[in-house]
């Protein structure tokens, strides 16, 4: 629904920018008491704890602190060290790196920044198109592209919904790339890290593997997935609240003091200027929160994605990879194609509260109507959903997408199914996840 301000003829200009502002809290009121009752299985989003919201709030998100710990270039930034020095120890701790850098905006920021840092204009690198899962920021039409490189795509196996590591060897041996770029929107299994790595050693000593776990961030603090760094990947960067339950941000990890001068330039002053203060403030106690709570958090993630793949399979869903337990991470992917696709489905889901996208399977052409669907569980595990309601939850997709009904009649079961689950749980307060914004209401 679009919004139109009323005409200026009919209130003074404060009047009527009393009404817009009045509109916006309305449109966010009603978002929160739509996502208070809905289903959020967006894989790429998450929900905070309160004490996260709190932070994100805070004076300081009006400041700024460019440069480092200690070595601003504004005053007044002696608190704002505090924490962020914090959150450097404790991202160091979770994930057993040497080195980090908190100051990238997004996900997308933290990629620019680790292949400027790593790349040369005119490099050859090779990442998965998005077809196959690959980001739109590993492609030639985003950060590849501003950085004027040359971007071969990974093969990939569409049965085992991962890459084919034979193929990879021989590509990587002959095309000689610069960078390999692992990781997926579409990330369902580990990728082959330490293939990848001893492949492109081989070929080139000067080469680089740079893992982006924006996805898979949250499974791999909860050990719960693989360990890229350990398992000899250059750099790891990552959103921050995915898998995650960060604020949204990013972050930079690596263990190769070599590569310290060039990716902290890169990130500053290279890509970022002032970083988000508040959102460093919400990273630190997000950190502190899967220190704490991280395994049995991201342990729960897997078992709900793994029954939920396995509920929609019983209800007759087309869920990829079966022979391989559907899934090892928080996703799981359905071809829909013969439920109408993955736009159709998408928009009936959506209208019974159940919140999934639409989402391109390797043999798709067009992202205006895909075969797949996307799932993830991360936010569901987050307010303290088990396999028990992944049960349910397949149901009800099943009556909407297979057996036709109404969505109106499933929403009515979703509204009350979801009154049980409000508050999120892995973290220090268990506080009401939709609570913030009960003020608004008036």
């Amino acid at each position: 629904m679009v919004v139109r301000l009323p005409s200026s003829s009919e209130f003074s200009l404060e009047e009527e920018m009393r009404k817009a502002v009045e509109s916006v809290f309305e449109a966010v009121r009603r978002h929160h008491e739509f996502y208070r009752f809905a289903l959020p299985m967006i894989a790429s989003e998450n929900v905070t704890s309160l004490s996260v919201r709190k932070l994100l709030a805070s004076d300081f998100s009006h400041r700024y602190a460019e440069g480092d710990v200690g070595k601003r270039f504004y005053q007044g930034c002696e608190f704002i060290d505090e924490v962020e020095s914090l959150a450097l120890e404790l991202a160091k701790r979770l994930f057993g790196a040497e080195h980090v850098n908190v100051k990238p905006t997004s996900g997308v920021n933290a990629n620019i920044a680790a292949i400027f840092a790593l790349t040369n204009v005119g490099d050859r690198i090779m990442a998965l198109s998005v077809p196959d899962g690959g980001h739109i920021s590993h492609s030639k039409f985003s950060a590849p592209s501003i950085r004027g490189l040359k971007v071969d795509y990974l093969p990939f196996n569409a049965e085992e919904m991962n890459i084919d590591v034979e193929r990879m060897r021989q590509e990587i041996e002959e095309k000689k790339p610069r960078m390999i770029i692992l990781g997926a929107s579409l990330f369902l299994f580990p990728h082959p890290v330490r293939e990848a790595v001893e492949a492109i050693s081989e070929a080139d000593a000067n080469a680089s593997v740079l893992y982006d776990g924006s996805h898979v961030l949250g499974l791999i603090a909860g050990k719960q997935f693989q360990d890229p760094l350990r398992e000899g990947a250059d750099v790891l960067v990552s959103s921050t609240h995915k898998t995650f339950p960060g604020p949204q941000g990013a972050i930079l990890l690596w263990n190769n003091d070599e590569l310290s001068e060039r990716l902290e330039n890169a990130v500053f002053p290279g890509t970022v200027s002032n970083h988000h203060l508040h959102h460093v403030a919400g990273l630190a106690v997000a950190l502190a929160e899967m220190l704490a709570f991280g395994e049995a958090y991201a342990s729960q993630t897997v078992k709900n994605a793994k029954a939920l793949a396995r509920k929609l399979h019983e209800e007759g869903f087309d869920v990829l990879c079966k022979h391989k337990g559907f899934t090892a991470s928080h996703q799981v992917a359905v071809d829909v194609s013969s439920l109408g696709g993955g736009s159709k489905i998408a928009s009936l889901l959506e209208s019974a509260h159940i919140i999934v996208n639409k989402n391109m399977l390797p043999w798709d052409k067009s992202p205006e109507n895909p075969s797949g669907i996307r799932i993830g569980v991360q936010e569901l595990t987050r307010i303290g959903m088990k396999e028990r309601e992944m049960a349910e939850i397949a149901v009800f997709m099943r009556r909407v997408a297979i057996d036709c009904e109404p969505p109106e009649n499933v929403k009515r079961d979703v509204i009350e199914f979801r009154r049980d689950f409000q508050n999120v749980h892995f973290s220090f307060d268990d506080g009401d996840a939709y609570a913030f914004f009960d003020e608004l209401k008036g």
